[in-house]
């Protein structure tokens, strides 16, 4: 399958290389791909520069965002939640039309500090606000509630097989998305229903910050009980 990612930070890079790895032709988008590539310094995570990531895994391409969206079959949003209404629109909605996107950003708002608040919250959400955007996309919101290394390998917690949401208005791009998701090893999916019941999905995010900082690591999920 052809999949365009949106974002060269540390979750586009984890979704973009656990995609390739699983066979699929990935395009990884970008607002200016020379200003990319001429990057020498890390991250604010300690991540090395894109280039040198990119050399590790050359079957990925990079383009610009529009470029990733043209080249996908299906999207993914891994651009920061302030900003990715602008990355979608620089993709271009003839580029999107149809498409499924699956949307794993956050609308978290940092400009109070530590820790964040959400910019959308209990009324609507950044999903939702998405899908009005761009009517024509196949949204569906989902592997916004873990960490990046957990997104594409769950498995990496030995604690039983914990739980993923999704939802979203049509049943076969989620349908789709399950595929994707079961093919990165996650067992246990609940499909919320509609796009709507992104809001929940999002409001998970004060508590894992608070819980990152209980725990001192991310790498933790929650699991539903039955």
């Amino acid at each position: 399958m052809k999949i365009g990612i949106f974002g060269t930070g540390s979750v586009g890079r984890t979704i973009a290389g656990r995609l390739s790895e699983l066979g699929h032709a990935v395009c990884i988008g970008t607002r200016d791909p020379s200003a990319t590539l001429a990057r020498a310094e890390k991250d604010n995570y300690g991540n090395p520069p894109f280039k040198a990531w990119l050399e590790e895994h050359p079957k990925v391409q990079l383009g610009t965002f529009a470029k990733a969206a043209a080249h996908g079959e299906v999207l993914v949003n891994a651009s920061s939640g302030v900003a990715s209404l602008e990355v979608l629109a620089q993709a271009g909605k003839q580029n999107m039309e149809g498409k499924v996107l699956i949307d794993i950003s956050n609308p978290l708002d940092f400009s109070k500090g530590m820790p964040p608040t959400l910019s959308l919250c209990n009324t609507d959400s950044l999903g939702e606000k998405i899908q009005r955007e761009f009517p024509a996309v196949r949204v569906v919101k989902t592997l916004n509630t873990v960490n990046a290394n957990l997104m594409v390998a769950p498995k990496l917690l030995a604690g039983g097989a914990h739980t993923m949401f999704l939802c979203g208005n049509d049943a076969g791009a989620k349908e789709t998305v399950t595929g994707i998701l079961r093919s990165m090893g996650w067992e246990d999916l609940v499909d919320l229903g509609g796009i709507d019941n992104a809001r929940g999905i999002e409001m998970t995010l004060p508590l894992w910050v608070r819980l990152y900082g209980t725990l001192k690591t991310p790498m933790f999920s929650l699991k539903l009980v039955r």
